[in-house]
């Protein structure tokens, strides 16, 4: 294992890159990328992005009203949901019987109690597919990082033989691994504790991995595999999540990461934590 100033110094370089144009280097990948190797290994460095409605639902959906009661008179059409063929190979996820009454709860809160609306962070898989890009920092021989727009997340891929986190986190722990030309990331402890709600509520919270309430737990293993196309400019990404607390058998998720090929790719800012705060504290601001 990393020690921790390692990891904070790295974490803090990941916020600043997040703000940084893309070196030449990476913005002339596009151009380079069918050659591009970094040591044995594809070169994954650039700014990717889905093109997908899985942050709203990973299953099969009908286009809808916003969520909320009030959010047609509010927002018109702007607040609603688009349609999606989902991500979730056989379209449906396998909870069990316990998972339920959770599932519910959240499907019963959506929006209001999702933590992209309280700009916590995401967790994984799920930073992956949200509506903003993200950028892949790769060197040779040593850790990868990612680096989220949503929040200014971040986290490191230990190069290594996966461990045993110390402790649940947001992000949990990523542990990563070259098999052939795909990098396989494995991702435990994703846990983010007891969480604030809505009116000061507070609730042990979960990972929730899209808009509509599909979540998991901190028991859940969550694989991820990048497998770098020919030519450069598209990921094939597959994710295969086990969690036997909620799940009856694990299940995968599959899409496609397209990088950004213009010449002033990068990242900008989404600090959202000032957005979220008429929803977290409305109730004690003075109007």
């Amino acid at each position: 294992m990393r020690g921790l100033k390692h990891m904070a110094a790295v974490a803090t370089a990941a916020v600043a890159l997040a703000t940084l144009p893309a070196s030449p280097a990476l913005a002339d990948n596009h151009a380079s990328a069918e050659m591009d190797r970094i040591g044995d290994h594809p070169n994954l460095n650039g700014v990717w992005q889905v093109m997908n409605s899985a942050n709203w639902n990973v299953e099969p959906h009908s286009a809808g009203p916003n969520p909320l009661e009030a959010g047609d008179r509010l927002l018109g059409a702007i607040g609603a949901v688009p349609a999606g063929l989902g991500v979730v190979e056989g379209g449906e996820i396998p909870y069990n019987d316990a998972a339920q009454e959770r599932l519910q709860y959240n499907r019963d809160n959506v929006i209001n109690y999702d933590p992209e609306a309280a700009c916590y962070l995401p967790g994984i898989p799920r930073a992956t597919y949200m509506p903003h890009p993200f950028q892949i920092v790769q060197g040779d021989g040593d850790d990868i990082l990612m680096v989220y727009e949503y929040a200014s997340a971040n986290r490191v891929i230990n190069m290594e033989e996966v461990g045993i986190p110390p402790i649940d986190t947001w992000m949990g722990t990523s542990y990563g691994e070259w098999d052939g030309d795909t990098l396989v990331v494995t991702t435990l402890a994703q846990g983010p504790g007891l969480v604030k709600l809505p009116a000061g509520e507070m609730v042990e919270g979960v990972t929730w991995i899209d808009r509509a309430g599909n979540y998991i737990t901190n028991n859940a293993t969550v694989t991820e595999r990048f497998t770098l196309r020919e030519g450069g400019n598209h990921i094939d990404y597959h994710v295969t999540i086990e969690d036997p607390s909620i799940l009856t058998e694990p299940y995968e998720m599959e899409m496609v990461l397209y990088r950004h090929v213009e010449d002033n790719a990068q990242l900008l800012e989404f600090k959202c934590v000032p957005f979220s705060e008429r929803l977290l504290y409305g109730d004690l601001i003075e109007e």
